[in-house]
């Protein structure tokens, strides 16, 4: 059980390289201490189940930053396999499984790539037939515009005799003057309007979800400043680090409620904000509430600073 034991002890070299406790692991995975501890000494027999076993280890390694799917590729061959494993190879070292592949269904299953190809050239060619036809139809063709008579204001009754109209034209002529002099009247000092458009200069992206499904990107700009909050209302761990994978909070940890962190990475142009349970965490920039873009539990949150000159 070589591999076992370089697996537990991969895991908890990682684990002590980022400073967790067994404790700390146990709070931000939600996996049992002592369940940890036999993942670490290679002892699957006091797990509830052999699919438990695959999970952990996944929870493990999402914690601790290492790639869960190739930490189960290279360990594979060593660890419990799951029912269904058993039942597959079973049903495929079994005689009558291979007569029946020998038998119709088998080629029925090699055709099945070209009977998906065929479809899939149905689907084209009937999806360009489509946009062909709604671009050649009389009411959106360039040649045949909309006729004037379907481009009508919603707030007109078409029903409104000539003599109707013009004494509602006249009602909104006399509004339009009043509108003008109170606009007059309101106009904001030039002060007003600046700290208006200081207002509303800030602007963060939507947020981008990256390749490994554990990371959002999103993007700062129109302000000269990047100030951090996060309020914290469960155990969590929090750390942040810069570009180049370096620690800036000096206070790298689980917290928990009630505690806030403040963090002023003006000087950064990327920060990545790593969050055992999102759930339990609000990001704020600049006093403004950050909206997750996905809801997962243990997440990146990566702000690209394109700080305004």
């Amino acid at each position: 059980m070589l591999l076992v034991a370089e697996l537990g002890t991969r895991l908890k070299e990682a684990r002590l390289s980022k400073g967790y406790s067994l404790d700390d692991l146990q709070e931000i995975t939600k996996i049992q201490k002592r369940y940890l501890v036999g993942i670490e000494e290679g002892n699957y027999s006091i797990m509830p189940g052999s699919f438990y076993v695959r999970a952990f280890i996944k929870q493990y390694a999402d914690a601790v930053d290492l790639n869960a799917e190739e930490i189960l590729e290279t360990y594979k061959n060593e660890l419990p396999s799951t029912p269904n494993d058993q039942v597959s190879q079973s049903i495929t070292n079994s005689p009558s499984r291979r007569k029946v592949t020998k038998g119709p269904s088998n080629k029925m299953m090699e055709a099945m790539p070209k009977i998906i190809v065929a479809l899939f050239i149905v689907v084209i060619i009937v999806a360009i037939w489509v946009l062909w036809q709604s671009k050649n139809s009389p009411g959106t063709s360039e040649d045949n515009p909309p006729t004037p008579e379907l481009q009508y204001d919603k707030n007109v009754n078409p029903i409104d005799s000539a003599k109707d109209k013009k004494e509602k034209e006249e009602k909104d002529a006399l509004k339009n003057d009043k509108k003008d002099t109170d606009s007059k009247e309101e106009t904001p000092t030039d002060e007003d309007q600046t700290d208006q458009n200081e207002e509303i200069k800030q602007t963060i992206s939507a947020g981008t979800v990256e390749t490994d499904g554990a990371t959002t990107s999103y993007t700062l700009t129109g302000t000269d400043t990047m100030k951090l909050k996060i309020e914290v209302s469960g155990p969590t761990f929090v750390g942040i680090r810069n570009q180049q994978q370096q620690e800036l909070l000096t206070d790298t940890r689980v917290y928990n409620a009630g505690e806030v962190i403040e963090f002023d990475a003006t000087t950064q142009n990327y920060v990545r904000i790593r969050l055992g349970n999102s759930t339990q965490a609000k990001i704020y920039i600049n006093d403004e509430l950050l909206t997750y873009a996905q809801q997962i539990v243990t997440q990146n949150i990566v702000i690209n600073f394109n700080k305004e000159q």
